[in-house]
């Protein structure tokens, strides 16, 4: 059977949205206000940026609760939901969270020009240095316990020079400024605002933010949350879809372009649409000849190292790796797309029937995210053996979906070549002699059979890691994974959260083969030549993370604890938050 699908992420049809597009007045209008302040935005002082950005945390915690509402209507969840605890994490706590690591990252610069790295500096024996990123600061230690997490530069950069790689923009400030236009992605609820803080305060760039009309309906409140920018006029608002971007795309006073979502649509914007922009990436002619960065799409892997694992381990993995695909439905770029597995390890059978017993006990979802249902038809329709779980009479709801046991062999696999960006991931288990070698198939199949490179997780036992042999051979992994973002024994996906860390593809990739993307966000130490970020933590974290789905009911009251807590951090604040954690 031939099915009509396209490698990376998807294409993603136009949504409706309940705002009107902005006219191209309105877009004049405000692309000339940014003009007018760009070179003053290269100006503000960093005691004046601090001030900014406390009113940023207390405007936007001020709202939170209203961020959260408008986004659960939109996803068809009910306050109760179990799932409403993702909006609270990924929505409101993660900016806040954020602007938090900002505003110390900017006392840090006014004090003596660069941020702080809050923990140790090592040089690999290859000489690749890497920066211990978290926990950034002591209260950390207490809400993440166990967990840590370290920026790998490019090579070149060394322990004695890596301060000069920080906060560029701050050490040598252009002399006149630039206008970024910002395209918003329309799954999560923080990454907009996030694009625009990164443009703002690290690249040093006034913003246009064009809202994705998936979730434009977050636009007022956004405009309500970030008014001490847009009052002085460093960011301006617009709304529309395709054609507005477009326009906004090419015009002539936007010196800078920044998209989180599909590869498609980065194609579509540098080389234009259609055929004509395919045959124009083909002679490698763009279109739009300005700087243009993606953080984009991936089929993200999950590493699973053979062990001596017992049912609790076996119950606990499987909702690990099952929660790294249903959180927000599915529709997250760094979702698992794939489990890989040792053929003949003998615990293979049981974790993916733990795996599949845990999405069976799950709730189905609102496909809200466009597409999502003929992308889940091409998927199903190349893969008629795909199992599903959770059934829901709800016609808009698609099931939790596994293709297991997908040929490794088949490196034209759908499963392997597209993101399927809905509720919906793949298994498959590759031949190795060895538990050395298994680990050294999986990162060569990974680094080469899937697309992408935006990030990757391994699960490893304790006990393994007492074989030295297969230590080194996970260090080695980690080390030669070309992923933007690796968690070991953690979702990799939370380095999107963890803020110190980066967000963004591996380095290396041109215009005409874009894959995940050409740049980072997030990274509030504002490095700027590192390669990836890797996250650490016990194979089994106590408390179990609230973004197991085994915590969901729990989830939402915690993380409503922690958004209350950036609002304004203290110890006295942290006993609730623990008991929460750990009772629920």
């Amino acid at each position: 059977m031939t099915i009509n699908t396209q490698h990376g992420s998807p294409s993603f049809p136009t949504a409706s949205s309940a705002l009107a597009p902005s006219s191209r007045e309105e877009m004049d209008r405000a692309i000339g206000v940014l003009v007018e302040q760009k070179d003053n935005w290269v100006k503000t002082p960093v005691a004046e940026r601090i001030r900014i950005v406390d009113s940023l945390i207390a405007d936007f915690s001020a709202l939170a609760p209203r961020w959260v509402a408008a986004s659960l209507q939109a996803k068809g969840l009910e306050e109760d939901s179990p799932y409403a605890g993702e909006e609270w994490v990924a929505g409101t706590w993660a900016l806040l969270h954020s602007l938090r690591q900002l505003r110390q990252a900017l006392i840090d610069i006014q004090q003596d020009g660069h941020p702080h790295i809050p923990g140790p500096i090592r040089t690999r024996h290859d000489g690749q240095v890497k920066a211990q990123v978290f926990p950034f600061r002591p209260y950390d230690r207490v809400l993440f316990p166990g967990v840590k997490a370290e920026v790998w530069m490019q090579p070149g950069v060394t322990a004695e020079t890596l301060a000069s790689t920080q906060a560029v923009n701050y050490q040598a400030p252009l002399p006149t400024g630039k206008v970024a236009l910002v395209l918003g992605a329309g799954n999560v609820a923080s990454i907009g605002p996030l694009d625009v803080l990164y443009k703002l305060f690290t690249d040093n760039q006034v913003v246009l933010f064009k809202a994705n009309p998936v979730n434009a309906y977050l636009g007022p409140l956004m405009a309500e949350a970030f008014h001490s920018l847009i009052d002085a006029g460093y960011l301006r608002i617009v709304h529309g879809g395709a054609e507005e971007g477009s326009y906004l795309c090419q015009h002539a006073s936007i010196d800078e372009i920044h998209i989180t979502g599909s590869d498609k649509t980065f194609d579509a914007i540098v080389f234009g649409p259609g055929a004509e922009g395919a045959a124009r990436k083909a002679a490698r002619q763009p279109l739009v000849t300005k700087r243009v960065t993606g953080e984009l799409g991936n089929v993200s892997p999950v590493i699973v190292v053979p062990g001596p694992w017992n049912e609790r381990d076996m119950d606990d993995q499987a909702i690990h790796i099952a929660s790294m695909l249903v959180n927000n439905a599915g529709y997250n770029c760094n979702a698992t797309r794939v489990i890989i597995q040792h053929k003949d390890w003998a615990l293979r059978p049981q974790l993916l029937q733990q795996v599949r017993n845990v999405l069976s006990q799950l709730p189905t979802r609102k496909a809200y995210y466009p597409g999502a249902r003929q992308r889940y038809q091409d998927f199903v329709a190349a893969h008629p053996e795909a199992e599903e779980f959770g059934g829901s009479n709800d016609p808009q709801n698609l099931p939790w979906t596994l293709i297991s046991d997908v040929d490794a062999t088949n490196k034209d696999d759908i499963c392997f070549t597209t993101e399927a960006f809905c509720s919906l991931f793949a298994e498959t288990a590759l031949d190795a002699a060895s538990v050395v070698d298994y680990i050294e198939r999986a990162v060569q199949f990974a680094n080469e059979q899937l697309w992408g490179t935006l990030n990757a997780t391994l699960l490893v036992h304790p006990r393994s890691l007492q074989d030295p042999t297969i230590a080194e051979a996970v260090g080695r992994a980690i080390a030669q994974l070309r992923y933007g973002s690796i968690g070991v024994n953690y979702w990799a996906g939370t380095s999107f959260v963890l803020g110190s860390t980066t967000w963004g593809a591996f380095p290396g990739h041109e215009i005409y083969d874009i894959q995940s993307g050409n740049d980072v966000v997030h990274n509030s130490l504002m490095f700027s030549r590192a390669q990836k970020s890797v996250v650490y933590a016990p194979f089994r974290s106590i408390p179990t993370p609230p973004w197991f789905t085994s915590q969901a009911r729990s989830a939402s009251k915690l993380f409503r604890q922690l958004t209350q807590f950036e609002q304004s951090p203290s110890w006295l604040k942290l006993p609730a938050i623990v008991k929460t954690a750990i009772l629920g």
